[in-house]
C-alpha cells in the first residue's frame, strides 16, 4: 500500500510539472484535457467530455448499476481546474513555461495533478468508495465561466455533495481555511471612457484633457469604499490600468480606465457599481469632458455550506491535528471563484490550503513568480480519498 501510495504522489509530481510546461488559456486547454484523458484511459477509469475542453470522470462501488447512480449511495463530486494565465513566467524552474505569454500562475496544474492522484488512488482501492464519486475537470476557471458550462452540460446531475480546493501561498503550509459560510468574494469589472478634446500639449486652454480628467476619476473612485461604505464592509475597488495613447506633445481625444471590485454579496455590488456610474460621470463633467460606463458582473460568492465546511475541517484535523485548521485569516478573502456557481446549486464546501512553507513558496497566485508547491498533492489527495471513503497511509506533516 505504502509503496502504490509513493508512486501514486511520485507520478502525480512529475504529470504536474509537465502541465506547467505546457499552460493552455481558458477554452483553449486541448493538450491538458489530452494529458487527462490519456491518463484516466491509463487507469481504466471511464470519462466523458463536457463543455469542450473539461472532463468528467466516474467511479462507482464493486457491483454498482452505473445507470442507477441517482438511487446510489450519496454521490460525491471532486472538482479541479485546469486552465493557465496570460502571464509570462519569471521562474527559473526546469519546469518553466515553455509558452512565453503563457504560465500557470494560479496552481491550476497543481490541482489537476492532485485530482488525477486521486483518481489513480481511489480506482486502486474502488472497493472501498462510500458511494459513487464524478471527478470533474474543469476548464475556464479564469473568467470563463468555466463552472457555469459545466453545470449547463450536467455536470452536476446525480451529485448530492461537491467539495473544491485552492493552494494559497500568503497561508502557512498545510493550513487549511474552511469556515462556515462565505469564503470568497464576488467579483465584477468595469472600464471607463473619457471623452474630451484633443490638441496640442502647448494649448491646453483649447482642449478639454481626459488624462487629466482619468486621473481625477480614478482618485475619486478610490473613496467609494473609503468614505461610502461602513468600515467594516468588506469590499475592494481597484483602477488596474489607464490607457490614453498619445505623442508627448499631443493631448488626447480619450482615455480609458479598467479595474476590478469584489464585493460580499449581490446588495454591496449593486450599490458600489451605482457610485462607480455617478461619481465617473459627475467627475468627468466637472472637469468638461464625458465618459461612458461599463461594468460587467463576473462571479459571485464563493459561499460554503455549514454541514459540509464542518466535514471537511473535522477529516483535516484528525490526518494533521487542530492547529493545521487556519483560524487567523479574516475571511472573506478578497479573490473571486467560479466554484461558487457548484455551491449555489448543490451543498458542497471550498477550501485554502497554506503553501508557503518558507521554501521559495510565498509568491502571491498571478505573479510570474509563482510555483504551486508539489507537497501538496499528498496532502490533498488524503483529503479527497477521505471525503469518498478511502483511507490514504499518509502521515501528519511535521510542518503543519
Amino acid at each position: 500500500m505504502a509503496n502504490y501510495w509513493t508512486d501514486t504522489i511520485a507520478t502525480a509530481q512529475q504529470l504536474r510539472r509537465d502541465l506547467h510546461a505546457h499552460p493552455e488559456l481558458s477554452w483553449h486547454e486541448v493538450r491538458t484535457a489530452e494529458t487527462v484523458r490519456n491518463t484516466l484511459n491509463q487507469l481504466g477509469i471511464s470519462w466523458q467530455a463536457c463543455a469542450g475542453t473539461g472532463t468528467i470522470a466516474r467511479l462507482v462501488p464493486p457491483n454498482s448499476n452505473f445507470k442507477n447512480l441517482n438511487l446510489a449511495p450519496k454521490h460525491i463530486a471532486l472538482r479541479g481546474d485546469i486552465d493557465a494565465l496570460p502571464i509570462t513566467e519569471q521562474t527559473s524552474k526546469p519546469w518553466t513555461s515553455q509558452h512565453p505569454t503563457c504560465m500557470h500562475a494560479c496552481g491550476h496544474d497543481g490541482h489537476t495533478a492532485t485530482l488525477l492522484a486521486t483518481a489513480q488512488w481511489l480506482k486502486h482501492h474502488e472497493q472501498q468508495l462510500a458511494g459513487p464519486v464524478s471527478l470533474l475537470f474543469q476548464p475556464a476557471e479564469e473568467g470563463g465561466h468555466g463552472a457555469r458550462e459545466m453545470i449547463n452540460e450536467g455536470a452536476l446531475d446525480g451529485i448530492d455533495e461537491i467539495y473544491g480546493w485552492h493552494n494559497w501561498p500568503a497561508i502557512g503550509f498545510g493550513k487549511l481555511l474552511c469556515p462556515d459560510g462565505i469564503v470568497m468574494c464576488g467579483n465584477g469589472t468595469f472600464t471607463i471612457t473619457v471623452m474630451g478634446k484633443g490638441g496640442h500639449a502647448s494649448q491646453p486652454e483649447l482642449c478639454r484633457d481626459p488624462v487629466l480628467a482619468a486621473s481625477a476619476i480614478t482618485l475619486a473612485l478610490q473613496q467609494i469604499t473609503s468614505r461610502r461604505l461602513a468600515p467594516q464592509q468588506a469590499a475592494v475597488l481597484s483602477v488596474t490600468s489607464i490607457m490614453a495613447d498619445s505623442g508627448p506633445t499631443i493631448i488626447p481625444q480619450t482615455a480609458k480606465l479598467s479595474g476590478s471590485i469584489r464585493v460580499p454579496d449581490q446588495q454591496t455590488r449593486d450599490h458600489i457599481c451605482q457610485l462607480i456610474t455617478e461619481i465617473s460621470q459627475h467627475t468627468a463633467h466637472s472637469y468638461g469632458v464625458e465618459c461612458s460606463v461599463e461594468i460587467t458582473p463576473r462571479y459571485n460568492a464563493t459561499i460554503n455550506h455549514t454541514v459540509q465546511a464542518q466535514h471537511v475541517r473535522s477529516l483535516w484535523a484528525e490526518q494533521y491535528g487542530f492547529t493545521a485548521i487556519e483560524t487567523h485569516v479574516a475571511t472573506p478573502i478578497m479573490a473571486s471563484e467560479d466554484f461558487s456557481y457548484y455551491l449555489r446549486e448543490i451543498p458542497g464546501a471550498f477550501a485554502l490550503i497554506g503553501a508557503d512553507d518558507g521554501e521559495d513558496h510565498d509568491s502571491p497566485c498571478h505573479s510570474p513568480h509563482y510555483d504551486f508547491n508539489d507537497k501538496l498533492i499528498p496532502l490533498v489527495t488524503t483529503l479527497f480519498s477521505r471525503l469518498c471513503g478511502v483511507t490514504t497511509p499518509e502521515k501528519p506533516a511535521p510542518t503543519i
